[in-house]
């Protein structure tokens, strides 16, 4: 069967920032359609995305949209925090 992949990482300039950004994208991970697989991990100073997709280019392209556009609202509630 053929798939979509990517692996998207987006680095900080410290741990503590990483691991905050992971927690806040992460729940959105948990409940997925079938054919699609979404894993984000924090890694030192780094958020480390990978997605799977096995349905339609759409689908794939909306969900690193989607993925990106959540991980902007949480920095920014971070920024605004500091």
């Amino acid at each position: 069967m053929k798939y979509l992949k990517a692996t998207i990482t987006l680095e900080y300039s410290d741990v503590k920032t990483a691991k905050a950004i992971a927690k806040a994208v992460s729940p959105d991970n948990l409940t997925v359609p079938v054919g699609l697989q979404i894993i984000t991990v924090s890694d030192d100073c780094k958020v480390v995305t990978d997605i799977v997709c096995e349905k339609k280019m759409v689908t794939f392209i909306a969900t690193v949209d989607d993925l990106l556009f959540n991980v902007s609202v949480a920095e920014k509630a971070l920024k605004i925090m500091a």
